[in-house]
């Protein structure tokens, strides 16, 4: 166990993953500190790099992208590093792996519709071979990281 998360910086994050704008007199209470000393850890935690930042989540659906889908990526021979370079240029692409496997690249992306898909393909197959699966549902998003026991 990293002894820099000790029982209480665990149940610290908890509470700032399921509300990042939370203050720290509420993440205070629900964990026995005082606000100041739920400061300080967070503080501690953010300069050893354990918290990394804080985010928005954002409804792609109510943003006009009704489509998700998992595409992974084959890529051609010598055409891995250009993908890597042109995939940071893509609006699209929402979640990014560099992967082991058949497969080197498993791509998150959000889609207005079918015919965007089509499009984004188009743009994908002069790297490679790749195969696409349509999200129907989220089981699990974004859930909390537990310590290992």
């Amino acid at each position: 166990m990293n002894p820099k998360i000790d029982e209480l910086n665990w149940k610290i994050l908890k509470q700032l993953h399921n509300n990042a704008r939370e203050s720290f007199a509420n993440i205070g209470r629900a964990v026995g500190l005082t606000a100041p000393a739920v400061a300080e850890r967070v503080k501690k935690m953010e300069d050893l790099g354990i918290i990394k930042g804080y985010k928005v989540s954002v409804s792609h659906a109510l943003t006009g992208h009704q489509l998700k889908a998992i595409i992974t990526l084959r890529a051609f021979m010598g055409k891995l590093k250009p993908f890597l370079a042109v995939v940071l240029t893509l609006d699209e692409v929402i979640n990014c792996y560099r992967i082991t496997g058949n497969e080197n690249i498993v791509m998150e992306v959000v889609l207005k519709d079918q015919f965007h898909l089509e499009k984004f393909i188009d743009q994908l197959i002069q790297y490679g071979e790749t195969r696409t699966h349509i999200v129907l549902s989220q089981v699990i998003s974004n859930a909390p990281m537990h310590k290992i026991k």
